[in-house]
């Protein structure tokens, strides 16, 4: 019984703390896009364009995070 909830802590610390880092960074990724595209109107385009593949990337950090918290999860037996 300890080892589940030892198990559960561990994925929702990991959960927890992997999934802030990917919010805060597209938070900012976003902003910093739409300040630029009311600066310069004519470069929308292009900072759409890589603020849509900057936030993929970024994406992929929680992504992981969710995956390693499953295995923890449902996979390691211990």
């Amino acid at each position: 019984m300890e080892l589940l909830a030892a198990r559960a802590l561990g994925a929702g610390l990991c959960m927890g703390l992997g999934a802030i880092g990917p919010a805060i960074g597209e938070g900012n990724a976003v902003s910093k896009a739409l300040e630029g595209m009311a600066r310069q109107p004519e470069t929308a385009n292009l900072l759409r364009t890589n603020m849509i593949l900057g936030c993929a990337i970024a994406e992929t950090t929680g992504i992981y995070s969710l995956v390693i918290s499953l295995l923890i999860l449902f996979v390691f037996k211990g």
